[in-house]
């Protein structure tokens, strides 16, 4: 397909995303017009493959039919798994977790809006990945003005590839991206394209007062918010969750600890429960309980007594096991503290303030490490 052809795909794309109300400003649209997301994708990407059982991943290639066409498609796109694994090393199909991708165009210009850059703002990038994000910020600022870390060499030689090849050279940074890059602070905006379990109190420092830092803060019970925080004359950064739910996959640094060897589910002490386990599938309730127990991660386990739905805090050794008994609710815990009980209380007393939404949230990050709650009426 000819240059023609793909200015054409290109100048699609940023209508569609403007007629479906994700990009609103003139030097957004002109950056989605003039940068090719294919070149970020030569090496190819996963497909999911729709099948019973675990999710399976099959490569699509640069010379596949319809790949370039795909390209400018509104989706996200895996393109590497379990660490190292890129397209060009899988023939067939593979079981493994996707650890690199290509996010979606309108989630990648709601977020760069959602910067609020303006010119001569020096950008400090959470995760290159593909490139494709970085391309659209040197776009608008120009590459010199643009530092992008990423944990992955791989993955960070492959985007810088992809980013000379449109004539972009910014500053590409391998290392892990929680500790910023000081060598270029301060900056006037920070953006991270990986969730994170805190904001690090280093990408405060590395910010201007009256900087801006946009990250999607996240647990080990997935749920997860878009928070756009303001630097303070103070070195405090403040700010709120905005509207609309925002996923990234964690930074590698964070990932939750194995699981490992289940606990005795018939240790522990057993009482009814306050709250049925179906209360967090409300997603706000979900990063309520979450705060509460901000290092468990949740799973369900089939049993002759019926399900238990189970929040396990590896590190701590502690555990909630909830099952229905008859028309009520039981919860059985155990290890040091008691999981469901601060669950419970922090959603009880969410409840008792008419719930309020995650953009009635606050989050604070200083010296003292990050806080979040809500604010009350």
């Amino acid at each position: 397909m000819s240059d023609l052809d793909t200015a054409a795909l290109r100048r699609t794309l940023a209508d569609q995303l403007a007629d479906a109300g994700h990009l609103h400003t003139p030097p957004w649209r002109t950056a989605v017009q003039e940068v090719p997301r294919h070149e970020f994708l030569r090496a190819g990407f996963f497909e999911r493959v729709t099948s019973p059982g675990p999710t399976a991943w099959r490569p699509v290639q640069a010379e596949s039919p319809g790949w370039l066409v795909r390209c400018y498609d509104d989706e996200s796109f895996v393109t590497q798994v379990a660490g190292t694994i890129a397209p060009a090393d899988v023939r067939g199909e593979i079981l493994r977790e996707p650890t690199s991708s290509s996010t979606l165009p309108s989630l990648v210009v709601r977020m760069l809006e959602d910067l609020q850059v303006e010119d001569g703002h020096r950008v400090l990038e959470i995760g290159t990945g593909t490139g494709y994000s970085t391309g659209l910020l040197c776009h608008r600022l120009g590459d010199s003005l643009v530092t992008s870390v990423e944990v992955d060499p791989q993955v960070s030689a492959r985007a810088a590839t992809s980013l000379g090849a449109c004539g972009y050279f910014p500053d590409l940074v391998v290392g892990d991206g929680l500790a910023g890059h000081k060598d270029s602070a301060p900056y006037d905006r920070v953006i991270a394209t990986c969730s994170v379990l805190d904001v690090p109190y280093t990408w405060v420092e590395q910010t201007r007062p009256g900087g801006i830092i946009l990250a999607t803060v996240t647990g080990w019970m997935h749920a997860s918010s878009l928070a756009r925080l303001t630097v303070g004359e103070d070195g405090t950064a403040r700010g709120r969750f905005l509207e609309g739910g925002v996923s990234f996959m964690l930074a590698r640094p964070q990932l939750p600890p194995p699981l490992g060897m289940l606990p005795d589910l018939d240790a522990g002490e057993e009482r009814p429960a306050r709250l049925a386990p179906s209360v967090l599938d409300d997603p706000t309730a979900l990063y309520v309980a979450q705060l509460a127990a901000p290092r468990a991660q949740r799973l369900t386990l089939p049993g002759p007594a019926g399900t238990h739905h189970i929040l396990l805090d590896v590190d701590a050794s502690a555990w909630a096991a909830l099952r229905q008994d008859g028309e009520r609710w039981v919860v059985r815990q155990g290890g040091p503290g008691r999981l469901w009980d601060d669950v419970e209380e922090h959603l009880l007393r969410w409840q008792a303030d008419d719930a309020p939404s995650l953009e009635q949230f606050e989050i604070e990050v200083s010296p003292e490490g990050q806080r979040v709650d809500w604010v009350r009426a």
